[in-house]
């Protein structure tokens, strides 16, 4: 699939990109769903993402509601993102259901916290991927409990990054993800109590047990995230094998392109 290429100009100014006819019905269209919506999920999408070209470089800012609407994302933006992966001393993995209120892909399971750095100094601070994780350890206590103190920073490992787009589910011809997610990995023995707002449940399994959820999900009516079943299809039974020795799987050059998965 070829990925075609925006100017900065684009995202930079993604909101004057449209004429007034078309971003007035845009914005009807979009203000009529959010009035239906949970109004603290709605706020959050007012929330400032890393633009990003197909690079990983970082090229402007954008509200977490424009970065993820299907008209800006079917025209190339590209938006930062993590996916936190928490395991705990039994080599148990924390999966979370996301609650009912989220916007996108509501009630499905998927890793422990799957979010956004924001466009601010700290989480755009590439360093060793240092300002994702701040954004990870930001998010777990949000919408897990799970206070910063722990889960350090130095205890999270920067595994790869994958590029992946999927509209949401359930369709609504509105909104979807288009990302470059880094992996993040971190093993730590934690309290959590889930915000409901934000996950509805959240349990450990070992590699079994997800194997079995993920087999008998279609069947069973469970709802899996996109990236959370690619990541699992292609990758994560490899990489917690090497919970260990978490250095031998890095690779911090390659970005996995799975549009189109």
């Amino acid at each position: 699939m070829v990925i075609r290429r925006f100017s900065s100009s684009l995202y930079r100014q993604s909101a004057l990109y449209f004429g007034p006819q078309i971003r007035a019905r845009m914005s009807t269209s979009v203000d009529q769903i959010f009035a239906k919506l949970d109004s603290t999920q709605v706020a959050l999408m007012e929330e400032i993402c890393i633009l990003i070209n197909e690079n990983d470089q970082v090229i402007g800012s954008e509200t977490k509601k424009n970065t993820h609407l299907l008209e800006n994302i079917n025209k190339g933006m590209l938006h930062r993102a993590f996916s936190a992966f928490l395991f705990n001393s039994e080599g148990k993995l924390l999966l979370q259901q996301r609650a009912t209120e989220k916007i996108t892909f509501p009630d499905h399971w998927t890793n422990t916290c799957c979010s956004h750095p924001l466009h601010f100094a700290e989480e755009l601070d590439e360093r060793d991927a240092i300002g994702v994780k701040r954004a990870a350890q930001r998010k777990l206590d949000q919408e897990l409990g799970i206070e910063p103190g722990q889960i350090p920073l130095d205890a999270f490992h920067y595994i790869t990054r994958i590029h992946y787009l999927a509209p949401n589910v359930p369709y609504d011809g509105v909104f979807g993800e288009h990302e470059i997610d880094y992996i993040l990995f971190i093993q730590r023995d934690v309290t959590f109590k889930a915000n409901p707002n934000e996950a509805k449940d959240a349990r450990y399994v070992n590699e079994e047990e997800l194997r079995s959820l993920l087999n008998s999900a279609d069947t069973d009516g469970v709802l899996i995230t996109p990236w959370f079943r690619l990541i699992c299809d292609r990758f994560l039974f490899t990489w917690w094998r090497h919970l260990t020795n978490l250095q031998s799987i890095e690779d911090h050059s390659t970005i996995h392109r799975m549009v189109g998965s």
